[in-house]
Order: structure tokens, then C-alpha cells, then sequence
């Protein structure tokens, strides 16, 4: 069921609930999730006023049509807290998660995993996400420490970074000027760029 609306209580925590099985996950639905979360909710007295469900999206895609709309109703402040079964279910990584989380913050909404035990409204959830910043942190080091030592050993064994230059006739690119061809012609017939062209001319 997505996008159901829920009428508020003015009084209980508003909270939007997220829920996912993917595409690998043949024969699940949404219920087990749903329930767990439906009955978190009422134990702590939570109104449920929005669920956001993709239902057959993988947790690796960049972009999940139910996500992104509850990103775009967070901004709104639809709600002040959300809720999930797992990590796992809302986010696709630990810096995902860490960003997903650094902009809840900001605008004031807590967020609830079950299945982590982990509440940002509380001081031990607060601790949790301080050390979900620092792994994703050492996550971004460690990937830019990567890329900088392939770099300096490239550099070590004289090997050309970037683009291949592609290798083509020189004359005949020539020979073609002379007989009338367009740059564009002479591009295409020997496979390479129209700038590439360009710069033989250009000298």
C-alpha cells in the first residue's frame, strides 16, 4: 500500500514508516515489516502518519520512487520521526545512511531502527550515529588512499593516466584535407574525434 495517509493525533509523535523487499527476495511482501513497525508504534504511543513502501527495488539503486518521496516530505516536515525494520531496508551503504541521517538531524526528525536497536532521539542512538560517521569516514579515506597510491605506482611504472590517445595516419588525415573532405568526414573515416582532427590542422 503506498502512500497511505493517516489522520493525526495532535498529541502522539508523528511518524512515517519505510518499508522494502527487493527484487531477490521471490515470494516476500511488505506485511512482516509493516506489522513490526505497526506495532512498535502503538507500544510507544507513535501516530503513524505516512507509510513510504518500494516494493521489488533493490537496495543498491541510486534512486527508489517511495524513498525519494519521503526525503521530499522529511524537508516538509510531514513527520518527526522515521521509522524502518532494518538499515538495510533504507539505506544502501554506510555513508547513505550517515547522510540520510546528518539531514534528519538538521530538520529535527529522529529516526527509529528496529531491528539495530538504534533511536537518534536517545543518547545511546546519538553515540551509534557518531560511530556510523566515523566508519563512513574511514570508508572515504580509505577509498582516497586507494586511488592515490594506484596513481603514484602508475606514475612509478611510467604509465599513461587517463584516455588512451588513439593512434591514427597523420598524412592521410593530410591527404583527405586535400581532396576536400570536412573535418567531420575525415573524423569518421579514420574512427577518431573531431577536435583530434581540428589539432592537426591547427599547427
Amino acid at each position: 500500500m503506498l502512500g497511505i495517509e493517516r489522520a493525526t493525533n495532535m498529541t502522539a509523535k508523528r511518524v512515517a514508516t519505510y518499508l522494502r523487499v527487493s527484487t531477490k527476495n521471490h515470494g516476500q511482501n511488505l506485511d512482516t515489516q509493516r506489522l513490526a513497525l505497526e506495532e512498535y508504534a502503538r507500544n510507544r504511543g507513535f501516530d503513524i502518519v505516512a507509510e513510504y513502501a518500494d516494493h521489488g527495488v533493490s537496495g543498491s539503486k541510486d534512486r527508489r520512487p517511495e524513498l525519494d518521496r519521503l526525503m521530499r516530505d522529511s524537508r516538509a516536515r510531514k513527520f518527526d520521526t522515521v521509522l524502518v525494520a532494518r538499515f538495510d531496508r533504507f539505506a544502501r551503504s554506510t555513508k547513505h545512511l550517515v547522510t540520510a541521517l546528518e539531514e534528519f538531524g538538521a530538520l529535527g526528525i529522529d529516526f527509529v531502527s528496529l531491528s539495530e536497536s538504534v533511536d537518534t532521539s536517545t543518547p545511546m542512538g546519538k553515540m551509534i550515529f557518531t560511530v556510523l560517521s566515523a566508519v563512513a569516514e574511514l570508508e572515504r579515506n580509505l577509498i582516497r588512499e586507494r586511488i592515490a597510491m594506484g596513481l603514484d605506482r602508475a606514475r612509478k611504472q611510467k604509465k599513461t593516466l587517463g584516455r588512451p590517445r588513439r593512434i591514427f595516419d597523420r598524412s592521410k588525415a593530410v591527404a583527405l584535407h586535400r581532396q576536400g573532405k570536412s573535418l567531420r568526414a575525415i573524423a569518421t573515416g579514420l574512427g577518431i574525434g573531431k577536435d583530434t582532427v581540428r589539432a592537426v590542422f591547427a599547427h
